[in-house]
């Protein structure tokens, strides 16, 4: 792998288009949902709707936090490095896109329970703030997050894919650990409102700190404690939970 400041100019392009793709997103999302009050389950979207929307907070929630291992995958190319990084995004993104299946049928069935009497709701947001707490700190998430915060494993690894498809493998390869490091946050966006602009900032700043942070390990395990602890205070104060007790709040 080659280093220098030839090579740090190599990382830093897609780094930047990364930062760019995130921040346009961001701005997106403010301009259309930034007036709206947080709502239970769907926000009322159909399934394609729903993914788009989905798709688009993973991008600007996500990507800043894939620009180390970004900008080192784009140091191991020696052509055509912004197409080839653009399929490495776009497979990183197809991963979450998937994953926006499972979250859509999270959302209407959490969406139902909101429904319910109050005790229920606040009952279920209780139950996603623990499984959410206690999955920060198991041995799966410090596996995951060791992957994507010490990624030069995954280099040699990509560095083994053959032929055209090595981007999109490396892409889909990496969204995997990605996924498998941040699921318990995002599933937070239930409690918190699918379109609460204020938690989708706490939460990718708390995403980028865990994989770029000195100290990453120690904030996914603070925050895993934080959200038991939320388990139990959402009992007391339903409100911390306005996607599943109706205290909505603005998004922004």
């Amino acid at each position: 792998m080659t280093g220098g400041p030839v090579a740090g100019r190599r990382g830093a392009g897609p780094a930047g288009l990364l930062l760019i793709a995130a921040a346009a997103a961001w701005v997106w999302m403010v301009t259309r949902w930034g007036g709206t009050q947080a709502m239970p389950g769907t926000m009322s979207l159909g399934l394609s709707a729903f993914l788009a929307v989905w798709t688009l907070m993973m991008a600007a929630m996500m990507l800043p936090a894939t620009t180390s291992v970004a900008a080192l995958y784009a140091r191991t190319m020696t052509a055509h490095r912004t197409p080839r990084m653009v399929v490495f995004t776009v497979a990183y993104l197809l991963v979450w896109a998937a994953a926006g299946l499972p979250a859509y049928a999270l959302a209407v069935g959490l969406g139902r329970a909101a429904s319910l009497p109050a005790a229920t709701g606040t009952a279920v947001a209780a139950a996603v703030f623990a499984v959410s707490g206690v999955y920060q700190l198991t041995p799966l998430k410090d596996r995951c997050l060791a992957r994507c915060r010490s990624p030069i494993g995954l280099m040699l690894r990509y560095a083994s894919y053959p032929g055209l498809s090595r981007d999109l493998r490396a892409g889909a390869h990496h969204g995997a650990f990605c996924l498998g490091c941040c699921w318990s946050l995002m599933v937070l966006l239930a409690a918190f409102g699918l379109m609460n602009l204020w938690a989708m900032v706490v939460l990718a700043a708390v995403i980028t700190a865990e994989k770029l942070a000195p100290a990453g390990r120690l904030v996914a395990r603070t925050v895993g404690v934080a959200s038991i602890a939320l388990a139990v205070a959402v009992f007391w104060v339903p409100a911390l939970a306005p996607g599943l007790t109706g205290g909505g709040t603005t998004g922004m």
